[in-house]
């Protein structure tokens, strides 16, 4: 039985953990990716023990800790006030809980890792500046075609492609575009030595306020900080465009004034960046991320809002569940697996992109129901913040 040959759209998270993962498994990759050279753009991610424990099985775990922060707890205060409301340890903590830390690192930082644990597989061929347009399905294998006339034979295909995922429409019929939430993400970084020693963090921090909150965190080893503010707020720009110059004005002009502490913290971050944010409903069923021989991953599959810091995990996930459903696979039975891999996955990742758009409207509460969320935060704290069945599995 010959490994299988797979063919993977997008240069992404997802796609990179896709190629990184089937080729540890023995499989021949193509990864196909649009850009003209490898880059990540945006800012930090989180990363719970759930993802970092996958990473770990992946093999790139010492680079990762090379790059990444290890915040010592998450706090969370009010946007108006400043106070304390709640708080969960994290650092040792977490190793304890799950066997696995929680970490923070740069998107780039991560996307970089992973760009280099694939080149170094020996079994994976990156095809830059090379956009997938069009695939059909033939007698044991899928041909697809891309920019610049070039077509590729292989086994099957995953749409890692992202949001605008030109491979979904292979699997989602009649498919409806991704959905503009109305919501805004402004993101900001700063070198921590550059900022003044009172708003230097190692840890998680999130301020909830009316119709908002914000967070930020450590990556780059503790050496950065990244700031994101994320408002119920007209679209920034092109929804396509998740890197759009901004600035602390528009954010200002979107928000009004916070604490001051927080305001001290927006005001001290150099530039800022808008993202209009998009997802899709939950997935409704496993003919959402899988038919025939192609395969959804990431946000192709299951875009989401970022109120459960689990877009990144999900993919990595993806990736890691797929190349386990494909182990000793050869091309006759690819198909077969395909369909397991959509089997095992699509009710986690529904209940993922559910529990995110739940978690704006709790972090975004106004009234009664944000003063009733802070009582039951301080009343219960680390048994709200945590969450077993998302980090256990």
């Amino acid at each position: 039985m010959r490994a299988a040959h797979i063919l993977v759209a997008g240069g992404g998270i997802a796609g990179l953990t896709c190629a990184l993962a089937l080729a540890r498994r023995g499989h021949r990759v193509d990864l196909f990716e649009q850009a003209v050279a490898f880059a990540e753009v945006g800012a930090g991610l989180q990363l719970g023990p759930n993802v970092t424990r996958r990473l770990q099985a992946l093999g790139v775990w010492e680079p990762l800790m090379r790059v990444a922060a290890r915040p010592a707890a998450l706090v969370v205060r009010s946007a108006v006030r400043g106070v304390e409301i709640a708080r969960l340890p994290l650092g040792d903590a977490m190793l304890r809980s799950y066997g696995a830390p929680y970490l923070c690192a740069h998107r780039a930082d991560l996307h970089g890792v992973l760009l280099a644990a694939v080149r170094g597989t020996g079994a994976v061929t990156l095809n830059t500046g090379s956009r997938i347009t069009d695939a059909v399905a033939r007698a044991g294998a899928i041909c697809v075609s891309g920019t610049g006339s070039r077509a590729w034979e292989g086994d099957a295909l995953i749409g890692a492609d992202g949001l605008w995922s030109a491979v979904r429409g292979r699997v989602v019929k009649n498919d409806a575009p991704p959905r503009t939430t109305g919501h805004t993400a402004w993101r900001a970084l700063a070198a921590q030595s550059a900022l003044p020693a009172a708003l230097r963090s190692m840890q998680v921090s999130v301020w909830l306020g009316p119709r908002l909150h914000a967070v930020a965190y450590p990556v780059r080893r503790g050496e950065a900080l990244n700031v994101v503010v994320l408002a119920e707020a007209a679209p920034a720009g092109d929804a396509r465009d998740w890197d759009q110059a901004s600035s602390l004005a528009a954010l200002q002009a979107a928000v009004g004034r916070m604490d001051a502490g927080l305001q001290a913290l927006l005001e001290a971050m150099p530039a800022w960046r808008a993202w209009t944010l998009c997802d899709r409903p939950p997935l409704s069923g496993p003919e959402q991320m899988a038919g025939g021989r192609v395969a959804l991953a990431g946000d192709a599959a299951h875009p989401m809002l970022p109120y459960l810091a689990q877009g990144a995990g999900m993919a990595v996930e993806d990736g890691v569940a797929l190349a386990e459903a494909l182990d000793g696979c050869g091309a006759e039975a690819v198909a077969q697996r395909l369909a397991r891999y959509a089997q095992g996955r699509w009710a986690r990742n529904a209940q993922v992109q559910a529990r995110a758009r739940r978690n704006g409207e709790i972090f975004h509460a106004t009234g009664l129901v944000r003063v009733g969320r802070d009582a039951a935060l301080r009343l219960l704290g680390a048994r709200l913040l945590d969450v077993p069945w998302l980090y256990e599995a």
